[in-house]
């Protein structure tokens, strides 16, 4: 599925990060109307080595993952990375937000067709327990956020071109029953961005995307329980080439298992498939 090799500069494209703004300015974050589906993203496979807090790295190439070596880098302060996807028709990820355990949010990434070296965008994100950019939430092309505070509220905001965010807006309380949020890109086929959560006893519910920023799910549909044999979810888009969004799943004993999109909201992901051995559970999947 991926190439591991050591991050450089198109590492940084897909660098994570998570910001708190409030301004305006370059780009649009001005919610649109639903439009026509967009390209499904693909993001490479980031991960935070538990012993020695180097990075390492999977470019996605091919069904399988390879192997590769760390950045030599210690990252301990690395809270999450969250890369971003602006829809210009390619499907690949042109930077990302980086969240840091301290609460602050840095962005770095391709702007205006420059590339723009991560630069504080937030602080205060420390409140959150989960973090996410599923995608576009109102229509416009730039990737937009979520968070889940500490109380289980989930809020919105949308990004701008440049990384920074408007001011949040609450969609509403009750997450604090989940212990995994992953999603990126559409996994329905109705062109809006999707999320899976799952909650405490294990079973894996569906969210699809309204078009509407301020309130950016429909009401949940059950995919399936018996979820809690994973100890990690994770979206990184279309993983396996295929046009179609997919969930990664990490099992307790470090098996990683790729669940391919099938477009479909009555039965989103096909049977499971084993694309990495027990060493996986050496890293922090980011």
């Amino acid at each position: 599925m991926f190439e591991r090799r050591r991050p450089g500069l198109r590492t940084a494209l897909v660098a994570t990060a998570v910001a708190v703004a409030t301004a305006t300015g370059a780009g649009s974050a001005i919610a649109a109307p639903a439009a026509d589906p967009v390209a499904v993203p693909a993001f490479n496979l980031f991960a935070i080595h538990k012993q020695t807090h180097e990075m390492w790295q999977w470019y996605r190439q091919g069904p399988l993952l390879a192997t590769g070596g760390p950045d030599g880098v210690d990252h301990s302060d690395l809270a999450d990375r969250i890369p971003v996807f602006n829809d210009n028709g390619e499907g690949y990820g042109h930077g990302a937000w980086t969240l840091y355990k301290d609460g602050r949010l840095d962005f770095g990434g391709w702007v205006d067709g420059e590339y723009q070296w991560p630069k504080n965008v937030g602080r205060g994100w420390d409140i959150y327990r989960t973090v996410l950019s599923p995608g576009n939430l109102g229509g416009a092309k730039e990737a937009d956020l979520i968070g889940v505070d500490r109380a289980g509220v989930l809020w919105s905001y949308l990004g701008y071109s440049d990384g920074r965010l408007t001011t949040r807006v609450r969609v509403g309380g009750g997450w604090g029953q989940y212990t995994e949020l992953a999603g990126q890109g559409d996994l329905t086929g109705d062109g809006r961005a999707d999320i899976t959560a799952r909650d405490k006893a294990g079973v894996l519910w569906l969210y699809k995307g309204t078009g509407d920023y301020k309130a950016p799910f429909a009401g949940r549909t059950k995919i399936g329980g018996g979820w809690n044999v994973y100890d990690r979810l994770l979206s990184l888009g279309d993983s396996d080439a295929d046009g179609k969004a997919d969930l990664l799943a990490r099992k307790t004993t470090g098996e990683l298992l790729r669940y391919s999109g099938t477009g479909d909201a009555a039965r989103p992901f096909t049977a499971p498939v084993q694309i990495a051995g027990t060493h996986m559970k050496q890293f922090n999947l980011l």
